[in-house]
């Protein structure tokens, strides 16, 4: 609340409230957030930045080694490096807004102890950081899903890319919902912490990121469909790839399920922020 030039910080707030004016009243430290997160990353390594694009050519060539050559995972008839990458490229945006999210309290509880900002804005900077690595990715994958297209390989774009913007959105929210939650728990929890990375790792097994659904049983595909992150992956893939099928009623039932855990998360989120500072 703002009065004159005086601003007066008050602990009482709604269950839900996000406070989206107050971030865009800080949008300059939101930005100062994403510089800050870009230079700890890469400050003192020999490419800096061009790890964002290093990272997933070496992780989807260890997936087409592995899963590809050496299992003999089914791609769906699809060149097995652009069905890896697809599904990494979105698997990798929502696992690093969940890892991002996870640490908000820990991480910066120092700076929170002494200055006032709308705690918000840190997840809100490690999503737009998130967004930046994520477009950077996709730029060079639509690339190689072009130079693959101009080749005759058996890809097929339709509209459904239309859909990007609602896949990132829903991705977004999910990962730094479960993050936010995970970050909560843990100022008190400190254990939940070092299961995280075993976590999301695990959560990718269960996910399609290495094989196609069509590979999983028929009487049990649905339970996998079941898992929010499964239809973002396959109607990126099926969109961009023509690979797969479009699993629409469980898209709809991921956006329901992800508007349910970020309501959950602000709430928590909210509640722990008033006097995380005395239990951190």
């Amino acid at each position: 609340m703002q009065k004159d030039d005086i601003t007066v910080v008050d602990s009482k707030r709604g269950l839900f409230s996000l406070k989206l004016a107050e971030i865009w009243k800080y949008r300059d430290l939101v930005a100062l957030f994403v510089k800050r997160d870009f230079k700890n990353t890469y400050k003192q390594t020999i490419l800096g930045p061009l790890w964002i694009v290093i990272n997933p050519f070496l992780s989807t060539f260890v997936f087409t080694v592995i899963f590809g050559m050496i299992a003999n995972i089914s791609t769906d008839g699809m060149p097995q490096f652009l069905f890896y990458m697809s599904g990494n490229i979105i698997w990798s945006f929502f696992a690093s807004c969940l890892n991002k999210a996870s640490s908000t309290f820990i991480s910066n509880a120092r700076l929170f102890s002494k200055v006032y900002f709308p705690r918000l804005a840190i997840p809100v900077s490690g999503i737009i950081y998130n967004l930046i690595s994520f477009f950077i990715r996709f730029i060079m994958f639509l690339i190689i899903v072009l130079i693959y297209m101009f080749t005759g390989a058996n890809i097929h774009l339709n509209m459904l890319v239309l859909l990007l913007p609602l896949l990132l959105i829903t991705s977004a929210l999910l990962g730094t919902g479960c993050g936010l939650i995970i970050s909560s728990v843990t100022t008190k929890y400190r254990d939940l912490g070092v299961l995280v990375s075993f976590g999301v790792t695990l959560w990718m097994y269960i996910t399609p990121v290495v094989y196609p659904v069509s590979q999983i049983p028929e009487n049990i595909r649905w339970l996998f469909l079941l898992n929010p992150v499964a239809p973002i992956v396959e109607t990126l893939r099926f969109s961009f790839l023509g690979s797969g099928t479009f699993p629409g009623q469980y898209l709809l039932l991921s956006i329901a399920v992800t508007t349910a855990i970020f309501i959950f998360a602000i709430i928590v989120f909210n509640q722990v922020e008033k006097n995380f500072i005395d239990t951190v």
